[in-house]
């Protein structure tokens, strides 16, 4: 039973395969929020039409026997913002955002939210990752998370695949098989030989 129903997480839906012609007009912001204020956030910003993205993933838990379901955000204290300065003046007006961090490669961050937008949107269970642990980088190569690349940790028998937002030093996971995957470089034909 969901506490509250998935919110507007991106806006426009678009926004991650913006045109050439948009991406010089706007630039991203990584905008810090006031503690617990992400969501609301957000709600402003689509209310007035502002380009942003809110990575969120769904959480399960249980309590008295009941299962309970919320979405939290991915990276805690933290939206996107796409626009040009008068923009994130707006989004500073909201009184929810403690500080604006200037993103020095757009392209790079562009990316990452790309990645990750497209991990949430296979429906596979995320969780979100504090710390990165050095690991090989890979590609999934079969299953529903095919195409993207990555780093694979281990934790305990099971396989995580992460994607980084390299600009916030955090990352996302979701489980993966080792069937699945392959190292970065090398061919596919190799790859079904070696296994």
């Amino acid at each position: 039973m969901p506490l509250l129903d998935l919110e507007p997480c991106i806006y426009p839906d678009n926004l991650l395969e913006a045109s050439p012609e948009a991406v010089e007009t706007a630039s991203w912001w990584v905008l810090h929020t006031r503690p617990r204020a992400e969501k609301t956030l957000a709600r402003r910003l689509s209310e007035r039409g502002t380009g942003f993205y809110l990575p969120l993933y769904q959480r399960e838990w249980r309590n008295r026997g009941r299962l309970f379901q919320s979405y939290l955000p991915l990276f805690p204290g933290y939206v996107f913002l796409h626009g040009d300065r008068d923009v994130r003046l707006a989004a500073l007006e909201t009184n929810l955002v403690a500080n604006v961090i200037p993103v020095e490669d757009q392209e790079q961050l562009r990316g990452d939210l790309f990645r990750v937008h497209h991990l949430l949107t296979t429906g596979a269970p995320v969780t979100p990752e504090e710390r990165l642990e050095p690991g090989d980088a890979v590609e999934i190569t079969k299953g529903p998370l095919a195409g993207l690349e990555g780093k694979v940790l281990k934790r305990g028998k099971h396989l995580r695949f992460v994607i980084e937002v390299q600009f916030l030093r955090r990352a996302v996971s979701a489980e993966v098989e080792s069937w699945m995957i392959q190292p970065l470089g090398l061919p596919t034909a190799c790859a079904a030989n070696a296994g």
